[in-house]
């Protein structure tokens, strides 16, 4: 498969490694030749410097000859019109388009042949929030995926003491919960990968990672480590996009509070939202998380556009006795960093557009694909 990668920052250069690696026929465009020079020393693909969505450099980069466009540029318009190009000068076949503006996306027919002509949208906010949403929904867990359009689940957590499988083989999973159908896919020793065997021990402190029924993700969860109660209280740092975007899908299971530095979006926020409290102050203010009752909050969820805001508000209040925090962090080298530290979950908003591009890519032979471990 021929594919084009519009763009090679964080996203496209993600994208390239991990299609180059599967001998994907790989091209990308973009404005900056030291990030072109940088994917190409090191990858087997064909790069192209010029403007993604202009039709004479996509012809350059053969886009009449590829089976798909993934426009991942820093620009929403640039994506837009690369994808309207390449559909009506090029015919390409398949176009995936990131877009990150709401304004975009609020007309239902708007990403249509006859308008924009996008087959796959991805708008990097709302799968960050819809990441989140499942995780607050199964306390405890570190990563929550679907599979089956949800009937089917992925659920990592981490193997405690207190867990009647813990010291016990794999095997007798099945004798614990006899009417649950699950499968351990992986599990996480010390940071190194280990395949799950039959005879496999599980140990305190494993990653564990499992395959089941939604509905049962909580039950074989509860072999592994001490039921959780269910999440009731839960605070947001963060009142941009994807903390107002969150806080709006969630007030009405949890009670939200918001975090908001800057008095313009916080007003903006408390203007929007229904039942969510907004609350005008720094997230690394001790005394302020204090005084919000921190320490009766079940989970934090830290989602500024700044990481180090975010790692350090995540870890004051997890030194305050939160529960769980789930920390938004844009740095892929920050993220590694987070694993084995304070911070319960890590999320990466990169990672999770590339594994949902990655799904749109390999659908011929597989249903979905996602990165473990966060």
């Amino acid at each position: 498969m021929k594919i084009l990668i519009l763009g090679a920052g964080k996203v496209g250069g993600t994208l390239a490694e991990h299609l180059a690696s599967e001998s994907f026929d790989v091209t990308v465009v973009d404005l900056d030749e030291h990030r072109l020079r940088e994917l190409r020393d090191r990858l087997d693909i064909r790069t192209v410097y010029g403007h993604a969505s202009r039709p004479d450099v996509l012809q350059q980069a053969n886009a009449d000859d590829a089976d798909m466009l993934i426009a991942v540029t820093g620009s929403d318009e640039v994506n837009m019109v690369a994808c309207q190009v390449s559909y009506s000068l090029f015919k390409t076949p398949m176009k995936i388009a990131r877009i990150r503006a709401s304004a975009y996306l609020t007309g239902s027919d708007f990403f249509t042949q006859d308008h924009m002509p996008i087959d796959v949208l991805i708008n990097p906010e709302q799968v960050v929030t819809d990441q989140i949403k499942q995780l607050l929904q199964h306390p405890g867990a570190l990563q929550v995926l679907d599979f089956a359009e949800g009937r089917v689940q992925l659920a990592a957590m981490r193997a405690y003491h207190d867990g009647p499988l813990v010291g016990q083989r794999i095997v007798t999973l099945r004798d614990h919960i006899p009417n649950v159908e699950t499968r351990v896919a992986a599990i996480f020793r010390q940071g190194q990968p280990i395949t799950p065997r039959w005879d496999t021990v599980v140990e305190a402190e494993d990653e564990v990672f499992f395959v089941a029924a939604s509905e049962n993700i909580n039950a074989v969860m509860a072999e592994f480590r001490h039921v959780e109660k269910p999440f009731k209280r839960v605070m947001i740092a963060g009142g941009g996009n994807i903390g107002e975007s969150l806080a709006r899908s969630i007030e009405s299971s949890f009670s939200v509070k918001v975090l908001e530095f800057s008095a313009d979006r916080a007003d903006a926020a408390a203007q929007r939202l229904d039942s969510s409290v907004v609350i005008l102050g720094d997230a690394t203010d001790r005394d302020l998380l204090i005084q919000e009752n921190i320490e009766r909050t079940d989970a934090f969820c830290a989602v500024t556009n700044d990481d180090e805001v975010n790692i350090m508000s995540s870890m004051l209040a997890k030194q305050l006795g939160v529960r769980q925090v789930m920390t938004l962090i844009g740095k892929p080298a920050y993220v590694d960093l987070m694993h084995e530290g304070s911070i319960d979950v890590a999320i990466s908003p990169q990672l999770a557009t590339t594994s949902t591009i990655l799904t749109h890519v390999r659908r011929a032979d597989v249903a979905r694909v996602h990165s473990l471990r966060r």
